[in-house]
């Protein structure tokens, strides 16, 4: 059992609102708060801010640690340590670990077995090495040959919650842009200018031959196992609607705005990258995540490929005075949260896990502020 702990002098961030007060945490749940300043506790929080624990739906991190240049392998275990203090030090307390299944390339993660990172994650978790609640989410690239016999070792993983539908085939979705697709291939996965040229030929080949059949295979899974589905890269309504009628709850990274306004009208929650918000924009030339978060379409961030962009996406929306703190934070933490059904955490609230995370705000040259993640707990254990 974790032992009671005193917060006090923090501003917490609660739902729909900023307290400046203290926090009472016991046997790694939240029992109590109160306003004002308050007394000495066993953490002063000095003025900072008290944030629910943040929870990311979708990062590409622990794929970079395990390949962090191409054709470049990495030990699993070292790879998951270095990931999961990166993932703490972004303030992210319950972590989906975004891992692709199915690729034609053999030489690449998702064209390879994850039996060693699943072992590594096993054992880590068993010895309690880990700092952060790791989950898995299993992106299945569906015009893989290979992607039914790569899940394998998924089937029936007690850390498996989250399946994504993805199709990466150039010329739709998010590589409608051709040239686009080309400059991340040769230059992120390191191929030559021929080996994208012959993936692209033979691409609408394994598409029109595996795609739907494996795309009722997962959603047939999903249903059976009780496994949350999300939708990966939505561009037209169709795509929402066929997503909505297979049970899909998440639509990861619409690259539209009809997307993403069909994504609402069916009640299916929009994921957007905090790369996208921090950097202004997509990478790919798709619809930007501030102009969805403006019409108010915008329900959860997804640090994607960089972790601490997900304070820094948030700390942008509320700069630019699109959202407020307690919104912001929300995209963060009790939106992800209750999207992936984990009805025990996201929020500043008596009953709760206590995840909590100390941020003090800083000014930078540009006249932002930038939130320092300065101490972690998880269930009110100190993992940072």
């Amino acid at each position: 059992m974790n032992p009671e702990t005193l917060f006090t002098n923090a501003r917490m961030v609660l739902p729909g609102e900023v307290v400046h007060g203290s926090l009472r945490v016991a046997d790694g749940r939240i029992v109590e708060m109160s306003s004002g300043a308050g007394g000495f506790g066993q953490v002063d929080l000095e003025g900072d801010y008290l944030l629910p624990g943040l929870v990311e739906v979708h990062t590409d991190n622990f794929e970079r640690h395990l390949m962090p240049r191409p054709k470049v392998q990495w030990a699993e275990m070292p790879a998951l340590l270095a990931h999961d203090a990166e993932i703490a030090a972004a303030g992210i307390t319950t972590v989906f670990d975004a891992l692709g299944v199915g690729e034609a390339d053999t030489d690449s993660l998702r064209g390879s077995s994850w039996d060693a990172a699943l072992a590594a994650l096993d054992h880590c978790s068993r010895h309690d090495l880990l700092r952060a609640d790791h989950h898995l989410h299993v992106r299945c690239e569906l015009p893989a040959p290979n992607t039914i016999d790569l899940f394998e070792p998924f089937h029936g993983h007690p850390r498996l919650s989250l399946i994504s539908l993805m199709d990466h085939t150039p010329g739709q979705r998010q590589w409608e842009n051709i040239d686009v697709a080309r400059i991340y291939y040769t230059g992120k996965k390191g191929w030559s200018p021929e080996k994208f040229e012959r993936q692209v030929a033979n691409a609408a080949t394994l598409q029109a031959r595996y795609a739907q059949p494996h795309r009722s295979y997962f959603v047939d899974y999903c249903r059976t196992h009780g496994i949350a589905m999300a939708s990966h890269d939505d561009t037209t309504v169709a795509h929402v609607e066929q997503a909505h009628a297979e049970g899909v709850s998440m639509s990861e990274f619409p690259t539209t705005l009809a997307a993403a306004r069909a994504a609402r009208e069916h009640g299916l929650a929009t994921v957007m990258g905090g790369p996208n918000v921090v950097r202004g924009g997509s990478h790919s030339g798709n619809v930007a995540a501030s102009d969805l978060a403006r019409e108010g379409l915008l329900d959860i961030l997804s640090s994607d490929y960089v972790p601490s962009s997900l304070l820094s996406a948030a700390m942008r929306l509320v700069h630019d005075e699109i959202l407020s703190l307690p919104q912001a934070i929300a995209t963060v933490s009790h939106a992800p949260a209750r999207a992936a059904g984990l009805d025990d955490r996201g929020a500043i609230v008596p009953g709760l896990r206590a995840d909590l995370v100390r941020v003090r705000m800083t000014e930078m040259p540009d006249g932002r502020r930038h939130a320092v993640v300065r101490s972690v707990w998880r269930e009110g254990r100190r993992v940072l």
